[in-house]
């Protein structure tokens, strides 16, 4: 696996991170704050932010910014961490990515109803990724990013409307196998060519595909393979 699909994947795992920009009203000061986020269908970290916020106010003097992923663990500096440095800019398409965020983040209808909200994605220019003790690696934007994700993004919705109304009792099962938990209630609420998430009860559980799938004929295969693993370890 490459470096930087290693990355990615750490950054699809995680549902927050620290996002920092220039300080409009302490300049040549960092400011950071920690967000919620999803990822696009190329990786690229995607936040909701208010026009109100300190964030908007520097991003529009300054777009250069940096997102930090981390795990979390008991020796912090053992734990893989993923900084994402590049421009964040608004969404060009805000309603399109609000339809998947919301998904993840239901609750989050409630911003959009007030207004004045709008969704950042930040596009990688390198992105340093930490494995660990000794595993230290810079990334180029374009090594960390996605390719071909056109026909995965089409089919998003299609994909996700067929699992949740057929293959329930498997999302179940992935859940058991995988994570080790028994929900009542689960639905698939995103996939992307690194995998799947699934919202287990109150909890979002993300499920990393072995290989990136570029091509929806291919899931699939994919997903009987996984229901066939998880009967071995029945």
């Amino acid at each position: 696996m490459s470096r930087g699909r290693e990355a990615r994947l750490l950054v699809r795992s995680h549902r927050s991170g620290v996002l920092s920009t220039h300080s409009v009203k302490h300049a040549g000061y960092p400011y950071g704050s920690a967000l919620p986020h999803v990822t696009d269908h190329a990786g690229r970290p995607v936040v909701l932010i208010s026009h109100l916020a300190e964030h908007t106010h520097n991003l529009t003097a300054d777009a250069r910014a940096s997102f930090i992923v981390c795990a979390s663990g008991a020796d912090l500096q053992a734990q893989p961490r993923v900084t994402l440095l590049g421009e964040t800019r608004p969404v060009a398409n805000q309603e399109a990515i609000a339809t998947r965020y919301l998904r993840f983040f239901p609750d989050h209808e409630q911003y959009l109803q007030i207004g004045g909200f709008r969704f950042f994605a930040l596009e990688p220019m390198q992105v340093r990724y930490i494995q660990g003790f000794g595993g230290l690696h810079w990334i180029a934007g374009d090594g960390y990013l996605a390719a071909d994700t056109a026909a995965m993004v089409e089919a998003e919705p299609s994909v996700l409307e067929h699992m949740n109304a057929d293959h329930r009792d498997a999302l179940r099962d992935y859940c058991r196998a995988a994570h080790g938990v028994d929900p009542q209630d689960v639905e698939m609420v995103g996939v992307d060519c690194d995998g799947f998430d699934v919202r287990a009860d109150d909890s979002l559980l993300r499920f990393a595909f072995e290989a990136p799938v570029t091509a929806p004929a291919q899931l699939r295969a994919v997903f009987i393979e996984l229901s066939r693993k998880n009967r071995g370890n029945a």
